[in-house]
């Protein structure tokens, strides 16, 4: 019978607990035994949303907002062509691509036959224009020892005159002699102002001037080295130190003035150029660090520079055609603009980049008091190979003046009269003309 009971006792409890339960389901829910952990887990879940979102409004305060990262970015460099100025056949060529040549190092040979036969003509040119300014010089000391000789002939006819003149009235001189006397005089006067104009003419030709400045000279050695320039220039020496790419030369090939024969690529000046979005400018400013790594040698290995510059448009307004927003199909497209990052030279050396690679770029923006736009322009590519052609034509031009000078009293008494005014005579020569017509009759 007490068993009975137990069993009604439940199964009463039972149906109390689902007729409760169908009345009330959240009460159901709270007597269930994993209630508690489930409000523990979403307690925790919170939890941890909370802080995470606060670290990273952290992270985002003290670092994100501060550093604006592409990996749009890639390597660039100087292409620096070899183009010849003169016309040629190549005889050699003494690098190919991916070689190194040094700043003068000889890499493409020309032909130069009919240089150096165009040079021989345009030196001998010289030699002889030297020769014949020299002349002129050597002239100037005859023509002032002719002057002397007519003024000495002058002198002595003009005292056979006053002696046949003192005599005239005892007799002993006849008329005809005083007459042939006064003719002598006259004759000798003559010759002595042809002599003058004469040596007046040459110095004309010396005046001011050395035989190395002579306008004959100067125009001659401008030959010479208007020459050597062709003869040099058969040589192509490799304008900066780099290495050897796109090489299209043959030898045997005729080439001529600006023909692309290959680029040298000096790999130690090379810069980045990133591609950033135009919303990450704003606090963009040339100056700031930025770091920077390369998928050729991964993450452990970082580049560090400073923003060098902004491109003055962006990729699509410089592009070969140029993208038209006038139109009734327009969307929006969000713009990149190329930033330009140099490189420490230090780092380039110990990890060599190549033109072209592929570059992580995140530039920190904490400093934006630099300015938008790069200052002026400071950077500067030159060479100097090519001037020695102009030393070495210049030393071959000296040589053949020397060699070509009559002697060395020449150049120095071309000084001498260069210095002398040749348009007025001087006492004396003004002394030595003698009116003969006092003396007629």
């Amino acid at each position: 019978m007490s068993e009975i009971n137990t069993v009604e006792r439940q199964e009463t409890r039972v149906t109390g607990a689902k007729h409760d339960a169908a009345v009330d389901p959240k009460a159901a829910v709270e007597n269930r035994p994993d209630t508690g952990k489930r409000k523990m887990l979403l307690a925790l879940l919170g939890g941890v949303v909370v802080v995470s979102v606060a670290a990273y409004g952290a992270y985002y305060m003290t670092y994100l907002r501060y550093h604006e990262s592409t990996d749009d970015a890639y390597v660039s460099g100087n292409l620096v062509q070899l183009t010849p100025q003169v016309t040629g056949t190549v005889i050699a060529v003494n690098a190919d691509d991916t070689q190194i040549v040094k700043a003068g190092d000889p890499v493409v040979t020309l032909d130069n036959a009919d240089a150096r036969v165009a040079l021989g003509n345009a030196e001998a040119m010289l030699g002889q224009a030297v020769r014949q300014v020299s002349r002129l010089y050597v002239d100037n000391d005859f023509y002032a020892a002719n002057v002397a000789q007519k003024r000495s002939e002058l002198a002595r006819a003009q005292d056979d005159l006053r002696r046949r003149q003192a005599v005239a009235d005892t007799g002993a001189v006849s008329a005809e002699d005083i007459a042939h006397a006064r003719d002598a005089v006259t004759a000798a006067q003559a010759a002595l102002d042809a002599a003058r104009r004469q040596a007046q003419a040459n110095r004309a030709l010396t005046d001011r001037t050395t035989i190395d400045q002579h306008p004959n000279v100067q125009a001659a050695a401008s030959k010479v080295r208007d020459a050597y320039l062709a003869y040099a220039r058969d040589t192509l020496p490799a304008p900066v130190t780099g290495y050897v790419a796109k090489r299209s030369v043959q030898v045997g090939q005729r080439v001529s003035p600006g023909t692309p024969l290959m680029a040298i690529v000096p790999l130690e000046g090379v810069w980045v150029d990133a591609n950033y979005k135009e919303s990450q400018l704003r606090n963009m400013r040339v100056g700031q660090p930025v770091t920077l790594t390369a998928d050729v040698y991964g993450g452990k290995v970082q580049y560090h520079g400073r923003v060098l510059g902004f491109s003055a448009g962006t990729g699509s307004a410089f592009s070969t055609l140029p993208a038209q927003n006038a139109t009734g199909n327009w969307i929006k497209i969000v713009q990149r603009l190329p930033v330009r990052i140099q490189l420490d030279h230090r780092e380039l050396e110990a990890h060599p980049l190549r033109i072209g690679l592929s570059m992580d770029v995140d530039v920190d923006t904490h400093g934006n008091t630099g300015a938008q736009l790069g200052a002026a322009a400071n950077t500067s590519y030159r060479t100097d190979v090519f001037a020695e052609y102009g030393a070495q034509a210049n030393a071959e031009i000296e040589k053949i003046i020397a060699q070509n000078i009559v002697s060395s009293r020449a150049g120095s008494m071309g000084n001498v009269v260069s210095s002398t005014p040749s348009a007025k005579p001087d006492a004396s020569e003004k002394s030595d003309k003698i009116d003969t017509s006092l003396h007629a009759g």
